[in-house]
């Protein structure tokens, strides 16, 4: 894997998470019957930067909860290995609230889609509205973010890498080759 391009370095990544936070306080005009649910496992630390920005906005933090939608994607079945289930922690309840799905990229569309039928499944909420950090294109299904932190045309043989400190010590998105 080859960088091609450093899109956002760790100040960018910074700016970038305030701007986000105030967009969508400002459409929803604040955190009343808001929830924050991260998707595993990237989104998971992105809702939780978010979730926290908001709180020093605010003064008070909305509801937050992690997705695990490994037994929802349509590609399990495409596996010969079993797949690792984590935990779906939701303390809070989501009818009528407004949830804030997070993810990292943005790309085809498929775990989004898995992520709304986990959801679903937990509960009737008043409104999904869908933040990522990256949206690069390419999709399968139709679906679209309400809150972008970038937009990058990306080919085919090009990813997007997504590096956050809590997994990779430093914040950080590129573009990269997947081709030889």
């Amino acid at each position: 894997m080859k960088i091609l391009q450093n899109i956002i370095d760790e100040h960018g990544f910074d700016r970038m998470l305030s701007r986000l936070a105030h967009e969508i306080l400002e459409r929803n005009q604040g955190i009343d019957n808001l929830a924050i649910i991260g998707i595993r496992t990237r989104g998971e630390f992105v809702a939780q930067r978010l979730a926290a920005r908001i709180a020093d906005i605010e003064g008070r933090s909305p509801d937050l909860g992690v997705l695990d939608i490994t037994l929802y994607r349509d590609d399990v079945r495409q596996h010969l290995r079993q797949p690792e289930v984590r935990v779906t922690d939701i303390t809070f309840d989501i009818a009528d609230k407004h949830v804030i799905l997070v993810d990292d990229v943005l790309f085809t569309g498929r775990t989004v889609r898995a992520a709304l039928n986990a959801l679903m499944d937990i509960g009737r909420t008043r409104s999904i509205q869908l933040v990522v950090l990256v949206d690069r294109g390419h999709r399968e299904l139709p679906i679209r973010a309400d809150f972008i932190g970038k937009n990058v045309t990306t080919s085919r043989g090009q990813e997007i890498r997504v590096r956050l400190r809590e997994v990779d010590d430093i914040d950080a998105i590129d573009l990269v080759s997947i081709e030889d």
